[in-house]
């Protein structure tokens, strides 16, 4: 049975996500979905205009209406004595704006939360909300982070000359300086790596009811529960043990829901005030303008070539637009954040970069699928790609050139990151095979022959895992022949209940339909650095291989304790516990069950607690996943329309845990990506009014646009984690193939 098990469902196998069943038959359940008793809905009361002074608020009529329970203004926040929401992620000699709960005397950005009403029904609390009475006094406003930094831009705030929060430099500015005195060639290109907005499938929401007992009870959809429940006890200034966060199914997060947003704190406020539930859903006009947004880069970048066209240099400087306030990780994404993965594949001796931190009259930028890496290697294989050209390489042979050999792993790089291992030349060679890189001016003379033009361009990216370096686990074995496992991250759509399960499963030979992953609730589990930054499953993972080692030897212990056997005759093979020179003989479940119904008044405390236990797991350094992804289009002269023909992708995610789940995430990943370069741009004007304000304006890709993406891997283990995972990088294609 464990043979059959192991064949099915172990480590490496395709195995369905144990978690669709749920959703497919509508049992999923979502923030918006909840209804308590006494429920109450709230709206919100946003800026219409990008910068202005507020003169004063009325809001008489909007109280006086029926149904009405609460409204606050700023105000109210401050008799609260409630302070912003903070960023977590400052720097030094920051000049830190830090996001107002309300809009104070001043709104910065359309969209910025003004007053919030509270009523017996959302559309009492939107009616209300329209009787609220601002007057403004304009200002000059400006979206683009190069005209902020203009000595007669429009200034946010007095004591932030030209608008600039920070600024920010690593790597060795004057060897850079020597390498380009030496260098036979320097390319250079000027990009801007657009706005995008997360748009998740499921907007923000929340519901939140109190009771003076009790305290606090949150439902809101996050990427972990840990790290909100410790931001409302220091906004609401309130004992964590009197608050308790629960998040449900999530419908995509991107990033954005990992953050504290001002919308959820007003709604606690009131749930406080009133002792009544109190429910925010924001829709997707609302999303639009207020969600945190992401990339939003100018960057100009130089690099030092030798006559061979090796890599002498590389020299970066990026204008970062924060937006109007810093959100609670804006910094570290464009500075921090990327910082290991720079240099990417190659052999760069030098690099110096300098990331200046803007504010505009626009939403606040954080963290975005990928946070920073994603734009950093953008910015890099746009300037080989260049670097090509002027040099008359092909894409394929600059590459090659420059390429950390598997030979020279482990290797440490311009910033001091550690590569464990790769194979970078190799996952090139076997994409560009995969995608028939050779025939295609075949392919090119068939177009012309339509009247398109076709183009085909590569990008190779590495990624750095992040995040909190230490996860831990509880395994509780229950009376019903099942186990459940709680963990500190957050499923967002990625299958993590079939994925913890498929190795904590395959470690003790339990099948992975029986155990069941606990998440999101602080009352459960109140520590755990949540999903981002690719290391859910590394982090988890290799915690499971610890729990599951633990399990084993406190299973060896109880057998030897109940059989009276010496502890060395106990033997764990294939998913049992075997008495040696008997046929005694349990799996881990029966053993579980047994422990369960013994009388266990007089046994050793170590052992009183069965199976259950805690494990933990502390990664010694960060992995570094990678791949080489390689797209091909056509271009209509005559209509500018693209169409994304071919696309071809070979990661490296070290061991794969589940195939399926793996190809998913990548498939994601392209779309996304396909989505930023094609069509997805959060566009303000020159008073920076928001013109990409819906699915009319903000173009998502549809399946329709898509090709069928041909992807592999390549197995090589990652050396620095027991599983030899690397994760799953959830990576964007890097650049998109542009016609000659």
């Amino acid at each position: 049975m464990f043979g059959g098990f192991m064949r099915k469902f172990g480590i490496g196998q395709s195995m369905r996500r144990v978690e669709d069943q749920r959703f497919l038959t509508g049992k999923g359940c979502y923030t918006d979905d909840l209804r308590f008793e006494g429920q109450l809905h709230a709206a919100f009361l946003r800026a219409p205009l990008a910068h202005g002074k507020i003169l004063s608020i009325n809001t008489d009529e909007a109280s006086a209406l029926d149904g009405v329970r609460l409204v606050l203004t700023h105000k109210d926040i401050t008799a609260a004595n409630i302070p912003k929401v903070p960023c977590l992620a400052p720097l030094p000699g920051i000049k830190q704006k830090d996001r107002p709960i309300l809009a104070e005397d001043f709104v910065r950005y359309v969209g910025e939360p003004v007053a919030m009403v509270v009523a017996d029904s959302f559309a009492v609390a939107r009616e209300a909300v329209d009787l609220i009475e601002v007057d403004y006094d304009p200002l000059d406003a400006v979206a683009d982070c190069a005209k902020a930094i203009e000595a007669d831009a429009p200034q946010l705030f007095e004591e932030v000359p030209e608008n600039r929060s920070f600024e920010w430099q690593t790597g060795d500015e004057a060897a850079v300086d020597a390498a380009f005195k030496t260098a036979a060639h320097i390319s250079c290109i000027t990009i801007r790596n657009n706005r995008v907005a997360p748009t998740s499938m499921e907007p923000r929401a929340i519901n939140a009811r109190y009771d003076a007992d009790t305290g606090l009870e949150v439902h809101l959809g996050t990427q972990g529960v840990a790290g909100l429940l410790d931001g409302f006890s220091k906004l609401l200034g309130m004992d964590a043990q009197k608050i308790r966060v629960l998040t449900p199914d999530v419908g995509g997060g991107f990033g954005m829901k990992a953050f504290m947003f001002s919308e959820y704190v007003a709604v606690l406020l009131a749930a406080r005030t009133l002792s009544q539930p109190v429910k925010w859903t924001c829709d997707r006009s609302e999303a639009f303008l207020s969600d945190t947004h992401g990339r939003d880069l100018l960057s100009t970048a130089h690099m030092a070539f030798d006559a061979h066209g090796h890599i002498l240099g590389y020299r970066i400087e990026t204008l970062a637009n924060m937006g109007a306030y810093l959100s609670n990780f804006a910094p570290a994404i464009a500075t921090m954040a990327p910082m290991q993965v720079v240099p990417g594949p190659y052999r760069i001796p030098v690099l110096h970069q300098k990331v200046t931190g803007v504010y505009t009259n626009t939403a606040p930028i954080d963290a975005y699928r990928g946070a920073g890496r994603p734009e950093a290697a953008y910015l890099l294989e746009r300037l080989i790609h260049q670097g090509a050209q002027d040099l008359g390489l092909t894409q394929d042979e600059i590459r090659r050139r420059n390429f950390i050999s598997s030979k020279e792993m482990p290797y440490k790089n311009a910033t001091g990151a550690v590569y464990d291992s790769g194979d970078f030349a190799r996952n090139m060679a076997d994409a560009m095979a995969r995608a028939e890189w050779d025939d295609f001016p075949k392919r090119r003379k068939a177009s012309q022959e339509r009247g398109l033009l076709r183009g085909i361009g590569m990008a190779y990216y590495v990624e750095c895992t992040l995040g909190d370096p230490k996860e831990e686990i509880d395994v509780r074995f229950t009376d019903t022949g099942r186990v459940t496992i709680s963990v500190g991250t957050q499923s967002n759509g990625q299958g993590h209940e079939t994925a913890y399960a498929q190795v904590f499963g395959d470690k003790l030979g339990i099948d992975p339909h029986l155990i069941d992953i606990k998440q999101g609730d602080t009352a459960d589990k109140n520590t755990g650095g949540g999903t981002g930054g690719s290391r859910s499953l590394q982090m988890i993972g290799n915690a499971c291989v610890a729990a599951s080692d633990a399990v084993i030897e406190r299973g060896r212990e109880l057998m030897a304790h109940m059989f009276d056997a010496a502890l060395d005759d106990i033997r764990f093979d294939a998913g049992f516990f075997e008495l040696s020179g008997t046929n005694r003989r349990l799996s881990v479940l029966d053993l579980a069950a047994d422990v369960a119904k013994a009388d266990k008044e007089n046994w050793p405390q170590t052992l009183q607690r069965g199976l259950d236990l805690s494990a933990s797991y502390t990664k010694p350094a960060s992995t570094f996943p990678n791949g080489c992804h390689i797209c091909e289009v056509e271009l209509d002269p005559q209509t500018g329309v693209v169409r994304v023909d071919r696309y071809s992708v070979v990661d490296d995610f070290g061991v794969v845990i589940n195939p399926m789940l793996v190809e998913g995430q990548v498939q994601g990943g392209v779309v996304q990506g396909i989505g930023q370069a094609l069509g997805e741009d959060v566009v303000y004007d020159e008073t920076a009014q928001l013109l990409s304000g819906s699915f009319m304006d903000y173009a998502m890709p549809k399946a329709g646009d898509m090709p069928n993406i041909d992807f592999s891997y390549n197995e090589i283990p990652c050396k620095t984690n027991p599983l030899g995972l690397k994760a799953a990088a959830k990576r964007e294609p890097l650049a998109l193939a542009r016609p000659p």
